[in-house]
């Protein structure tokens, strides 16, 4: 999901809807390690440094801070499973986790710009180890979700999504409102497709709500000195435009105006698809789907798999003019 906005995107949320457009930062808990690869062809010769470190309450280091021990270092293909146990559901069909394992690669191979190695810090994002899948998944699934997830890494070694010789940014979301969005200028490979069995994903329908100085409290927090009041609730709200996909690209409240994810930040709202209506004398948010709606819909993809797609099939709906190449 978006590796900075919030791909969303998604700390343990395999188990829960994501909110943000499944998010790549954070700290993660202790280093025990992970398992030995089982699969051959778990290497590339690429390698994640492990600098992220921080004093844990009983003594020791965790990630998250620079510290003072010395860094461990993993293969890229060894860190990918861990990357993809945290940003997707184990118990997701084999394709969608291939699918989700090449996006992964895609974005570290894009960020490390033709080096061997890079800081697990310069990423902005987060991997699950041993332990932490174990709590996850729990004792008895633990050993089968992992050689699935490490399979879905080891079918897919070095893949990686191009455009035009470079590796694309491959956000993708927990689910889209139904429509994926199309992509801009610097995205011209995010394509806008239907994903009509997104409707029936868990969480796909979110509704929130707030007194009107509850509201009106929380939009006046949005940076740039843009105060709304309790009286100009909700009369003066007009949602202004909406993109192809019905995600709001701007609001007017009163004399202000807001992009639609600054509304959806400050109101804590699963995506930019929503409306605002009065409700009982109160402000109501009804929204669709779980993140920015960019790139692959990780549910559609997952349905897709059912229906016999391949991993390829999948990101060439999602992505449009890519190619995969093996890095």
């Amino acid at each position: 999901m978006d590796w900075k906005k919030g791909c969303l995107g998604l700390a343990l949320a395999c188990c829960f809807p994501y909110v943000v457009t499944l998010g790549w930062t954070g700290s993660i808990g202790g280093r025990e390690g992970v398992l030995e690869p089982a699969r051959p062809g778990l290497l590339s010769g690429k390698q994640v440094i492990l600098d992220r470190f921080e004093e844990s309450p009983g003594g020791g280091e965790l990630p998250g801070i620079p510290g003072e021990r010395e860094p461990e270092v993993l293969d890229v293909e060894e860190y990918l499973v861990g990357v993809v146990a945290l940003q997707m559901p184990a118990d997701y069909e084999p394709e969608a986790l291939k699918a989700q394992a090449i996006i992964a690669r895609t974005y570290i191979y894009g960020q490390m710009g033709g080096q061997d190695s890079i800081q697990e810090s310069a990423l902005d994002m987060d991997y699950l180890e041993q332990a932490q899948m174990e709590r996850l998944w729990g004792t008895r699934d633990f050993m089968e979700f992992y050689r699935k997830v490490e399979g879905a890494v080891a079918d897919t070694n070095s893949l990686v999504m191009e455009y035009q010789g470079e590796c694309i940014e491959p956000w993708f979301s927990r689910c889209s409102a139904g429509k994926t969005r199309k992509g801009d200028e610097r995205h011209p490979y995010f394509a806008s497709v239907d994903c009509p069995k997104d409707l029936e994903a868990e969480g796909y329908l979110q509704m929130e709500e707030w007194t009107k100085e509850e509201f009106s409290r929380k939009i006046s927090q949005i940076p740039g000195e843009r105060p709304v009041s309790a009286d100009q609730v909700p009369e003066t709200i007009q949602i202004g435009e909406r993109d192809e996909a019905g995600y709001v690209t701007l609001v007017q409240i009163g004399n202000y105006q807001f992009t639609g994810d600054e509304i959806r930040y400050a109101l804590g709202l699963n995506s930019s698809h929503f409306r605002l209506e009065d409700y009982e004398g109160n402000i109501r948010a009804v929204v669709k789907g779980i993140g920015h709606g960019y790139g692959m819909s990780q549910h559609d993809a997952n349905r897709k798999a059912k229906d016999g797609w391949s991993a390829e099939e999948i990101l060439s709906y999602f992505y449009e003019n890519i190619l995969l190449v093996s890095e």
